[in-house]
């Protein structure tokens, strides 16, 4: 049975009360939406779009690891597109949930984001076989910009050539394939220049706001880790 999760979310901004919000967040519909693209004041909300991230799914795509990312990253002003591998108007994730994706990957596949995010999962397979993924990944990594993997989807990264001899981590199962071609560490999420790794759902939340530090920087982070009440 597919499963459509409709999550509501007051705007990322200190006078809730002064702003009716009707519209769901995801579908499970993680699409793009103004309070999480939003920069807030005490008194006003002002939308001041900043840093950008590609995320690449497909079926089998690891919910946690789409999800928390996302969201995070949202709450920090990066303006989050969500592009399904197949084009798909919705991706099923390893759970049966459904998640409607921002774009199709075909659209987007020649423009250039500040970082490019793959999550985990059974998806970790055909996406590590799609040669636009490679190109797409290729060029980022020549750009400078950020890549970034959690749970088996490193394996995406060891299949295309990117980032070889760097250090990273992954979820466990994978390791035995990958370890030999980076500098492999067992911390749960790893940050290598511009090259960011995490191990699996349960450092989502952490690989967000990683993800967060190294575009906007620590003072971000702190921020967004208060506001959603993460130890740090």
């Amino acid at each position: 049975m597919l499963h459509k999760l409709l999550v509501f979310a007051k705007p990322y901004c200190s006078v809730y009360s002064s702003i009716k919000f009707h519209k769901p967040l995801f579908a499970l519909d993680v699409q793009q939406s103004n309070f999480f693209n939003s920069k807030y004041s005490s008194n006003t909300c002002i939308e001041m779009a900043t840093k950008t991230a590609l995320f690449i799914v497909a079926e089998g795509s690891e919910e946690l690891e789409l999800v928390a990312p996302v969201d995070i990253l949202r709450r920090a002003n990066v303006t989050v597109t969500i592009a399904d591998l197949a084009d798909s108007e919705y991706v099923k994730t390893k759970s049966n949930l459904l998640i409607k994706t921002d774009a199709k990957l075909s659209d987007v596949k020649n423009n250039k984001f500040d970082a490019v995010v793959i999550p985990g999962g059974p998806s970790y397979k055909v996406i590590s076989s799609a040669d636009v993924v490679g190109q797409i990944l290729l060029e980022h990594e020549k750009s400078g910009k950020v890549i970034a993997a959690i749970c088996a989807a490193p394996f995406v990264l060891f299949k295309h050539g990117i980032a070889k001899g760097k250090s990273l981590t992954s979820y466990p199962t994978v390791k035995s394939d990958i370890e030999g071609f980076y500098q492999y560490k067992e911390d749960s999420t790893v940050v290598d220049g511009n090259l960011v790794t995490s191990r699996g759902p349960a450092t989502a939340v952490e690989f967000g706001l990683t993800l967060v530090e190294v575009l906007l920087g620590n003072e971000e982070k702190v921020k967004v880790a208060k506001g959603i009440l993460y130890p740090l």
